[in-house]
């Protein structure tokens, strides 16, 4: 775990001087496609949730501003999730 918490979190501004992890929080890393390497918060997500695939906004996808990348945990780590693709 201390692997992860080195890395950026996901969403955090680019000017904030410390975007790295919180303590206390639940993080999951994104693998592959345009947010590799930044960390998912998944902090209070319910079980169930933390299984499906999620598409989180990012303006450095496919398909510019207004674009997601699609991310799904990976079977046998649900700690890393892998890029599935971009969306519209």
């Amino acid at each position: 775990m201390d692997e992860l918490m080195r890395g950026r979190v996901y969403g955090a501004d680019h000017d904030d001087p410390d975007p790295g992890p919180r303590p206390g929080r639940a993080y999951r890393e994104l693998v592959a496609g345009p947010l590799d390497g930044l960390l998912l918060d998944v902090t209070g997500w319910p079980e169930d949730r933390l299984r499906e695939p999620v598409a989180l906004p990012t303006e450095i996808g496919a398909y510019g501003p207004g674009g997601h990348a699609q991310y799904a945990p990976r079977p046998g780590d649900p700690r890393r999730w892998d890029w599935r693709g971009d969306t519209p």
